[in-house]
């Protein structure tokens, strides 16, 4: 006799019948176990999972059609064969659509059972290598996505890099936003995927300036209504750029929308509140916060403090109160030398804009 690494569980109320199944399939090399009810079957099962059940449809407390469900969501490598009365086939039928592989009809014909055994132990080692198959293409597409994705961002990068070398004003401000915005999706708790995209989105958000005249973008004096009407095009080019490479509506969106006002008073559609996408709401607060506490051609960088009063003053008129209440939470890191930011967001932390009890926490 051949010994078998299958192992066969055969669940019966009927002493007489799982004895049988277990000296014929036992000598044919499988190792088999018994149970005469399926509450005990399952508590067999989560000690030592099976390779193929023979379950009674007929059994004291929980039928084997109750049973059928909870064996495929606890163990699904696991095959389930029906046992029943001939007068139970079209039963059986509807066993098989609930998961169940075959079904076997009593009296038992042994060499059939034999017959059913084997095929269906062929079917699910079959199916165990689909699953695994299906696993390893998944995992090489999601290795694949992430090495285009990895080679984008680095492209996207480069490109708002070389935009912010053209002016030593906004050097390295798209990395800040970045990561403001990083922190302020990580105290909303936002998912590990969502924060991903938001980071990226920061990194982008500027980059429809790149169609903007540098003239205008670095003027040092007020600009004119036509010349305001230009800027506020580089959301839109931005997002005409990013297009051909990114089908996500969260980076795109964020990058598009990320001047809107929470008021509905901003560019470029006026959408108000929750109608601005999350992302967006997000960038706004940390590319305000940054373009604030930056030196620019029209004005000198205000301090860290006076910029987060500003924020506070402008809740729920610019921004998102929630979203401010998380930057000013979020402090530190984000902003431009971290140790200096440091310093100033301890002296903030005991300043009266935080022991006013203005923030909400």
């Amino acid at each position: 006799m051949v010994i078998r690494d299958e192992s066969i569980f055969i669940v019966d109320d009927e002493q007489a019948l799982r004895k049988l199944l277990s000296y014929w399939l036992g000598g044919n090399g499988f190792q088999c176990h018994e149970a005469e009810s399926g509450e005990k079957a399952l508590a067999a099962l989560e000690e030592k999972p099976a390779d193929l059940v023979i379950l009674d449809i007929r059994l004291p407390g929980k039928s084997g059609i109750q049973l059928i469900p909870e064996i495929v969501e606890a163990h699904p490598d696991t095959a389930i064969v029906m046992a029943t009365a001939v007068s139970d086939t079209q039963t059986a039928v509807q066993c098989m659509k609930l998961g169940a592989y075959d079904f076997l009809t009593k009296p038992f014909d042994l060499k059939l059972v034999s017959r059913t055994v084997e095929k269906t132990l062929q079917e699910r080692k079959a199916h165990v290598k689909e699953k695994e198959y299906r696993k390893q293409l998944e995992q090489m597409a999601k290795e694949q996505f992430w090495g285009q994705h990895d080679s984008m961002v680095s492209s996207l990068k480069s490109l708002a890099y070389a935009l912010e070398a053209k002016d030593k004003y906004t050097s390295g401000h798209s990395e800040r936003v970045s990561l403001t915005a990083v922190s302020i999706a990580e105290k909303l708790w936002l998912p590990s995927e969502t924060i991903e995209k938001i980071r990226l989105a920061g990194i982008v958000h500027d980059i429809g300036k790149i169609g903007i005249s540098e003239t205008v973008l670095n003027k040092p004096g007020v600009l004119t209504p036509d010349e305001f009407q230009l800027i506020k095009r580089h959301c839109e080019i931005g997002e005409h750029i990013l297009l051909p490479a990114l089908k996500d509506e969260i980076i795109l969106k964020s990058v598009k929308y990320h001047h809107e006002n929470f008021d509905g008073s901003g560019y470029p559609d006026r959408l108000k509140a929750d109608e601005i996408p999350l992302g967006a709401r997000i960038i706004a607060v940390a590319d305000s916060f940054d373009a604030m506490v930056s030196e620019r051609p029209y004005r000198h960088a205000m301090s860290i403090e006076t910029a987060c009063q500003e924020l506070i003053k402008y809740r729920a008129q610019r921004f998102d109160s929630e979203i401010v209440n998380a930057f000013l939470d979020s402090i530190p890191p984000c902003g431009k030398g971290e140790s200096v930011f440091s310093d100033q967001a301890r002296a903030l932390r005991r300043s009266p804009v935080f022991n006013a009890g203005v923030v909400t926490r």
